[in-house]
């Protein structure tokens, strides 16, 4: 079964939102706090662990891994939608403005951030 493309999906989203009339409600403030709010869920299946249990982590809570995941990117999904965001080309855009920020040889193996390089 072929993956459905972005758009397929937005259109999903876009019909989910208007059979229940919740377009009332996306608004961007409500929209990007419901993205912090399923972020801050999938954090917190990683509480408390520490990088050796990770993988045990994501390995038995696998599902809840990805559930939450998969709120975070409708929130962010319909964050885009509401303000009219093309996220491809937004992510493309980041793309190119992280390449000049980092560059290869600058930051190889480093955390720190551009204004630190």
């Amino acid at each position: 079964m072929p993956q459905p493309t972005l758009e397929e999906i937005q259109k999903r989203l876009a019909r989910f939102r208007d059979e229940r009339e919740w377009g009332q409600y996306h608004r961007p403030a409500s929209l990007a706090n419901a993205v912090s709010v399923e972020a801050a869920e999938l954090i917190e299946l990683f509480l408390w662990s520490t990088p050796e249990s990770e993988a045990g982590v994501l390995e038995s809570r696998r599902a809840d891994v990805e559930a939450e995941l998969a709120d975070v990117m409708i929130q962010c999904l319909n964050f885009a939608a509401a303000t009219g965001i093309d996220v491809l080309a937004a992510i493309e855009r980041k793309i190119e403005l992280n390449a000049e920020r980092y560059p290869v040889e600058k930051s190889r193996g480093r955390s720190a951030k551009y204004r630190d390089l």
